[in-house]
């Protein structure tokens, strides 16, 4: 990662964890789990109203590293309004990049803004921090009422 590339993802990743997108509880949602890291104490919980097949809302609540909190505004923002196969295709394709299996700047992807977290992989032990949100999220859809990341 060239160090502008560097620099701008430090940048996405305060401005998120500082004021992270769509923070707060959805009242009256229709899916919500649990996501817990016990490795590092990222806790979250992700509310969704899914509507026809579609995500029509997602919030999340919770405390988490700055790398959780950011993903998972991210996260928010990048699903919100897709249908769930859409979603879950993006889910295969984010994971994928953390693990490193997924290189966006060569492979075909969908994950605009959120390619940015395409070194994660570097770092093991931050992994399960940029994806403990995203498999939450899968959790809700299925409507699996804790995920773990043990």
């Amino acid at each position: 990662m060239s160090s502008s590339n560097t620099e701008l993802y430090q940048q996405v990743i305060l401005e998120h964890n500082r004021k992270p997108r769509n923070f707060g509880k959805l009242e009256g949602c229709t899916n919500q789990s649990e996501g817990y890291n016990p490795l590092c104490g990222d806790h979250i919980w992700i509310y969704l109203n899914v509507e026809d097949d579609v995500v029509q809302d997602i919030k999340f609540e919770g405390d988490g590293c700055a790398i959780c909190k950011a993903s998972t505004s991210m996260m928010t923002m990048a699903l919100k309004g897709k249908t769930k196969d859409e979603a879950r295709k993006i889910f295969d394709q984010f994971h994928k990049m953390v693990l490193g299996q997924l290189h966006p700047d060569k492979d075909p992807h969908e994950l605009g803004r959120l390619a940015m977290f395409q070194n994660i992989w570097q770092y093991p032990s931050r992994v399960k921090c940029a994806a403990l949100s995203w498999h939450t999220f899968v959790g809700a859809l299925n409507n699996e009422s804790s995920v773990s990341t043990e």
